[in-house]
């Protein structure tokens, strides 16, 4: 009686990274993203792109209805630059404008409607669908990627990830005080984990990564860490 080896087939490299606002995950996931050799989609941008949208065309992006049908009519895509992603809105290129609070407070409130959120997750799986890619976003490993072989929750305290977007609002020319800044922190947190439609939550095979008293260089080893050892476990390619 002969045996047969069966062998696994190789599959893309898949990383989800999800995590609360501020807790670091675009910059962090550039890194880890680059380090390896494959591409990075920022979810959210995907997100504050709609959120611009609403804002451009003077719609309330609370009014479900109307922002739903009115994204039926946005192009939002992504494009890839030297590495780097850029994020299209009905063809322009809006990378540069929508990392203000303004469209913050705009995304955070689109992301909340359903037929927002099931547009933008279909995107998402198809940029992803064959492609070793790693995704960040707030939804990436419980809703856009259940399979994903590497899931990572970031995470850091409210105070540490405050801190952090009041120096890339400085960095930006806006002023806001830390008490606005961990006001709108701890809003968002609220929000995003008590929404109806896809909340923020820790996917139950994600390793935790909390952030809080890391640099950037040791949050992103300790992620590296995490990927090479399920790499190393299983037949993946990046």
């Amino acid at each position: 009686m002969t045996s047969e080896r069966v062998s696994k087939q190789s599959r893309p490299l898949l990383i989800a990274i999800d995590g609360p606002v501020g807790a670091g995950k675009s910059s962090i996931s550039d890194e880890v993203a680059r380090r390896l050799g494959i591409l990075h989609l920022d979810t959210g941008a995907m997100y504050r792109a709609a959120g611009l949208y609403t804002m451009r065309h003077g719609l309330d992006p609370h009014d479900e209805a109307a922002v739903t049908s009115a994204l039926e009519h946005a192009d939002i895509g992504v494009r890839y630059v030297d590495g780097a992603q850029r994020t299209l809105l009905d063809g322009e290129d809006v990378t540069g404008l929508i990392r203000t609070q303004e469209v913050s407070d705009a995304a955070s409130a689109v992301s909340k409607h359903p037929g927002v959120r099931a547009r933008l997750v279909r995107a998402q799986r198809a940029l992803a669908e064959s492609t070793p890619m790693l995704l960040d976003g707030r939804d990436i490993g419980t809703v856009v990627l259940k399979d994903a072989p590497v899931k990572i929750y970031l995470t850091a305290s409210p105070e540490a990830r405050a801190k952090r977007r009041l120096l890339q609002y400085r960095e930006q020319g806006e002023e806001h005080s830390f008490g606005e800044v961990l006001a709108a922190v701890n809003a968002r947190d609220d929000q995003d984990m008590h929404r109806e439609a896809d909340p923020l939550r820790q996917a139950e095979d994600a390793v935790v990564v909390d952030s809080s008293d890391m640099t950037f260089e040791e949050t992103v080893e300790a992620i590296m860490t995490l990927v090479k050892a399920v790499m190393a476990k299983e037949t993946l390619h990046v």
